[in-house]
């Protein structure tokens, strides 16, 4: 059971006190506060955790200082979409929503090589329109001699070309705590020119100290992606260790899954699950379609099956997309055979757009014939 309390409940007020008192006096009740802070107000929410079924809603509306009160309907106490749950599905982050019903293209090296290379990325970005990329600092391999990145030595000068070109956030890929550290610091030490989302690898899903210990901060938001070798709703159990630790400011990420049933395909595109993750959480959900595909492959009507599957995606209704361009693609450091080139930018973002502009119809058309 979540209990929302009025707005702006301070800690010290003594309808809080009084609150908390009458909870920890609750058999088998165990309680977790969480606050969101808004640039307006702040929002605070205490969870009871333990057996609730027997706690009546309409008593505990009645409860001092509280607002609303929503019982828990689904496993993912804090992420998940219960009944009559009239929480936001929406958070903002350096000027840029992200939300269930917006869409935001984060296109960029999948791994920083050169300065002339990101910078050559932002520019095109800006003179597109855009104002998100991705540049990963880190890179997990599956080999131990394949390049690792250039971590936290590249973050200076990529945080400055991102103020420079007016990037207001870079999705960048982290392994262990300290590269969380290292942007924190980075970013601080350039004046804060851009933002960063971090992003936890298909890797490290399931690594759940890692996840503890990004929840902990809600400085910076994160992109979650699915594990690929594991189900949905562990994907989903997952990601709710960011949100129990205090960070709700999670995307979801679908990234195709490691199966030879994908074939030709690098990953089998799991884009289908876009509307299922957004019926069973608040997540806003985000595609990848270069990992998921992994060539440039060209069907004969003409377009990549890049473009192909990420249409798919948005028309099903995503809100974010992680693709990879660069430059020079054979000479990318790592995935340069499923890159987008820069030329491709502009026909990418068109694409793009009339694939949301279908959704959007699609989207009108069921409310208008909704029983």
């Amino acid at each position: 059971m979540i209990l929302i309390l009025a707005q702006d409940i301070s800690h010290e007020s003594a309808d809080f006190r009084q609150l908390m008192d009458h909870l920890h006096a609750l058999p088998g009740i165990k309680t977790r506060v969480h606050q969101e802070k808004g640039e307006q107000q702040t929002l605070t929410e205490v969870y009871l955790i333990g057996d609730t079924g027997p706690l009546a809603v309409e008593d505990m509306k009645t409860l001092p200082g509280v607002e609303r009160v929503v019982r828990v309907s689904e496993e993912y106490r804090v992420l998940g979409r219960h009944k009559d749950d009239e929480r936001p599905t929406h958070f903002d982050y350096n000027g840029v929503r992200f939300g269930q019903d917006t869409l935001n293209i984060f296109a960029g090296l999948c791994a920083v090589d050169v300065q002339e290379h990101v910078e050559a990325m932002m520019k095109a970005l800006r003179d597109n329109g855009q104002v998100c990329t991705r540049m990963g600092a880190y890179k997990p391999r599956t080999s131990p001699y394949a390049f690792q990145g250039h971590g936290k030595a590249c973050l200076p000068w990529v945080f400055e070309l991102a103020g420079k070109y007016g990037i207001k956030v870079i999705a960048m890929e982290i392994t262990h705590e300290s590269h969380l550290d290292e942007i924190r610091a980075a970013l601080h030490q350039a004046g804060n020119p851009t933002g960063v989302m971090l992003q936890i690898g298909t890797r490290n899903t399931q690594n759940f100290e890692l996840l503890k210990i990004v929840g902990r901060q809600q400085e910076l938001p994160v992109l979650f992606k699915r594990g690929f070798g594991i189900t949905l709703d562990e994907s989903l159990n997952a990601a709710e260790y960011l949100a129990s630790e205090g960070n709700r400011k999670v995307v979801f990420g679908l990234r195709g899954m490691k199966t030879n049933m994908g074939d030709p395909h690098r990953n089998f595109v799991d884009f289908a699950h876009v509307p299922v993750v957004k019926r069973l959480t608040r997540m806003p959900v985000c595609i990848d379609p270069s990992h998921s595909v992994g060539a440039r492959s060209r069907a004969p009507d003409g377009l990549l099956d890049i473009f192909h599957v990420v249409a798919q995606g948005v028309v099903a209704g995503a809100n974010m997309i992680l693709v990879d361009f660069h430059p020079a693609p054979k000479k990318a450091l790592v995935d340069g055979p499923q890159a987008l080139l820069m030329e491709e930018l502009p026909h990418f973002i068109e694409d793009v757009q009339l694939a949301r502009e279908t959704y959007l119809q699609r989207q009108s058309l069921a409310q208008r014939y909704r029983i």
